[in-house]
């Protein structure tokens, strides 16, 4: 998809996808036979953003942070602690299994490990086929073989590699037979869990054009999971930060790069490497202190607080509210517009 169309789909698109006060815990248990919740594990902690049809939708963050967790309750593979997730206006949170059969058709996700989520039993043929048969989306053997040979082909593979088996392909064609699975429910809304970590750089391109060309062809919408900043700055229209559970910032792709508000956005981006040795030399980096708090017992206040350059008394105290602070610009911050805190913020790149 040219930057102009998919920008002009983000904009003008309704919204898919409503993510509100989503909150993910797990509960931590003591004893084996009379267990005792002795704590929770908070991994999505209050998180919300919309998704609209036709956009890519970047969820970027730290090992941990809480967005494939976040990928997972979409899908409803985890049922949420609280909150509520709507697709389509439908709110399905609320659905029993039977009532989610139809709503999982449309949505689908393309998993990170293309070696361990395929079949080894099965034929590239039974793994893409097994989802229209199941929901009769083909009517017989034939129109299924026919239907699987459209979706490789679609997918950029040969039509003959239906009757191979995984360990006969290379991780690049089978996360394409993974995208091909993925499209075989007609869906309109798909979850890529850190879809291309796991290939190669010159592999990563390939799969990530595709997906921008099978979004032109299809309508499709992505929430695009990932922690390479790189790799989403080139697929995303809007750029979704998460830190501990929680949403740090979230904005449009080039104004995120371009103009960052949250301290911890600023960070990742002073480490995200320049393919130029002169100007990666010259530089100049923001060091994080300390490590990533756990999600068990998360700080009060601000929970990048106790990491931040520029935190004061106020973000050890008060929780920042995820607030829109320019047009399209929503940051979780109580100095994302401080002049003098931003100016502390240079002053400790220059010394970093």
């Amino acid at each position: 998809m040219s930057e102009m169309s998919a920008q002009t789909a983000a904009s003008n698109g309704r919204a898919l996808v409503e993510v509100r006060h989503l909150k993910m815990h797990f509960p931590v248990t003591q004893g084996i036979l009379l267990q005792k919740v002795i704590g929770q594990v908070k991994a999505v902690d209050d998180v919300s953003f919309t998704i609209r049809q036709g956009e890519t939708l970047g969820l970027v963050g730290e090992s941990g942070c809480g967005k494939t967790t976040t990928g997972r309750c979409i899908l409803r593979l985890l049922t949420p602690t609280s909150g509520e997730i709507k697709f389509d206006g439908l709110d399905i949170t609320r659905l029993d299994q039977s009532a989610l059969r139809e709503v999982r058709r449309k949505i689908q996700v393309i998993f990170q490990d293309p070696y361990s989520s395929l079949n080894p039993r099965m034929t590239i043929g039974q793994i893409i086929g097994e989802g229209p048969m199941v929901y009769k989306l083909t009517k017989s053997k034939t129109e299924n073989l026919d239907r699987v040979k459209e979706l490789l082909s679609l997918a950029g593979l040969p039509t003959n590699v239906h009757t191979r088996y995984p360990h006969e392909l290379s991780g690049g064609q089978r996360q394409r037979v993974g995208i091909a699975r993925a499209l075989s429910m007609n869906p309109s809304f798909i979850v890529c869990d850190e879809a291309v970590s796991a290939l190669d750089v010159s592999i990563q391109a390939q799969i990530i054009n595709l997906l921008e060309d099978l979004q032109e062809r299809l309508g499709l919408t992505y929430l695009f999971i990932a922690h390479d900043l790189s790799v989403v700055r080139h697929i995303s229209n809007r750029v979704a930060v998460m830190y501990l559970g929680h949403i740090a910032e979230l904005t449009e792709s080039r104004r995120l790069y371009r103009e960052p508000l949250h301290p911890y956005t600023q960070a990742l981006l002073s480490a995200v490497p320049i393919p130029d040795p002169v100007a990666e030399a010259e530089r100049e980096h923001i060091i994080l202190r300390g490590e990533v708090p756990s999600p068990l017992n998360p700080p009060s206040g601000c929970v990048f607080h106790p990491r931040c350059p520029i935190a004061t008394d106020q973000c050890k105290a008060e929780t920042p509210k995820f607030e829109e602070k320019r047009p399209g610009h929503w940051v979780a911050c109580h100095h994302a517009l401080d002049a003098q805190n931003l100016q502390q913020m240079e002053t400790v790149r220059g010394s970093a």
